[in-house]
């Protein structure tokens, strides 16, 4: 059955099975941390709180935006209100579907190699319990998501193209409850950001075959061993035991993205943080422009929410974050939302917006540090 049901215990790649899927939810869903409590009765309140403020969110981020959608592909791409569980089994189905042709090559040599099928059986359990323990750490801190590559399924329906909007409704209860700011501002400022994303990809009918085809060429040119991905998950799980401050502040800027290995890759991988600089950019733009029209209290979240951002909490946080490449998500939100403020007030929102023209019309890394470059580009 397609991504998403977990019907069969393993992905199954050349006759080596690299994750066990089944065993990465499995491992996410005991792992992960329980939401706050509320009664049933606040739960379902919570969530039709949280739908309504979805549906609200669209006319708000349209109007402002001047971005429509492309046909029905609004109406096509639902918002769902999930659980931290929810969240997993939809990220695992993504993940499964974009890294399967890397995997795939993988697993064939590993299965050429002298013992490859034992390795392969005993290593696809391995990465898959590993994966599971860096979902459940993501799974209680993500507050939305426009989920863009993962199959459709009963539990989880989505677009003719796997699109759907999440919404986390424990992480966002948890997170205004931590802020102690007012839950229904919160609640719709947190909307608005999401629906965003949302309408970025349904006005811009192009955007998701691009950022697949960067992702899959990125892949392409990957020779990385399992080991190597492996033992890189275990550094991190390692360091948060028996590590000194010392020995942290040595490994300071290591990541997954520090497997980066030849000279395509550096080029796609500008590239790709251009585009997700400007995607969270915009979304960060929107919300705060948005804002003060409909969330009375916005000024009060944006200040503590941006605190907390910028802290993490504690040990974990600073090796997880590091071994993600968290910390560069968080510039991209800064560098990209000034990308945006700066065109818009140079040329305007309709100028702004011909940054969706094309794939040759989304900034470069430079334009982003640097957006009257782009302005010059463009509106030459």
């Amino acid at each position: 059955m397609p991504g998403g049901t977990y019907g069969e215990d393993m992905t199954s790649l050349g006759g080596v099975e690299m994750v066990d899927w089944n065993l990465a939810v499995a491992t996410a869903t005991r792992l992960v941390r329980p939401g706050p409590e509320v009664s049933r009765d606040e739960a379902r309140a919570i969530v039709r709180e949280l739908r309504r403020h979805a549906r609200d969110s669209e006319e708000h981020v349209r109007s402002f935006t001047r971005m429509a959608p492309a046909g029905d592909t609004a109406a096509d791409a639902p918002v769902l209100v999930v659980d931290r569980v929810s969240w997993i089994k939809a990220n695992v189905a993504g993940f499964r579907e974009l890294l399967q042709p890397l995997l795939g090559r993988m697993g064939r040599r590993r299965a050429a190699s002298p013992g490859g099928a034992v390795l392969g059986a005993v290593g696809g359990k391995v990465t898959g319990v590993e994966v599971g323990m860096l979902l459940s750490f993501l799974a209680s801190r993500v507050l939305g998501q426009y989920e863009t590559f993962a199959p459709a399924t009963r539990e989880l329906p989505g677009a003719a193209d796997g699109g759907r909007l999440l919404l986390v409704a424990p992480n966002i209860v948890h997170v205004e409850r931590e802020l102690d700011v007012d839950p229904h501002d919160f609640r719709l400022w947190v909307a608005l950001h999401e629906e965003t994303h949302r309408t970025q990809f349904t006005a811009v009918p192009w955007l998701r075959d691009h950022l697949e085809g960067e992702i899959q060429a990125f892949l392409a040119e990957t020779e990385v061993e399992p080991a190597t991905l492996l033992e890189r998950l275990r550094e991190a799980l390692q360091s948060l035991t028996g590590r000194s401050e010392e020995e942290d502040a040595e490994d300071e800027g290591r990541s997954l993205v520090d497997l980066v290995q030849t000279p395509t890759q550096r080029e796609i991988l500008g590239r790709l943080t251009a585009v997700m600089s400007l995607l969270e950019g915009h979304a960060d733009y929107v919300m705060d422009g948005v804002g003060p029209e409909v969330v009375p209290t916005v000024a009060e979240i944006r200040e503590k929410f941006a605190r907390r951002r910028a802290a993490g909490a504690g040990r974990l946080d600073r090796a997880l974050r590091r071994l993600l490449g968290l910390d560069a998500k968080l510039r991209q939100y800064r560098d990209g939302e000034r990308f945006v403020r700066t065109v818009v007030e140079e040329v305007g929102m309709d100028g702004f917006n011909r940054v969706w023209t094309s794939p040759n019309t989304l900034p470069t890394k430079a334009e982003i540090a640097s957006p009257r470059d782009w302005v010059a580009r463009v509106h030459r």
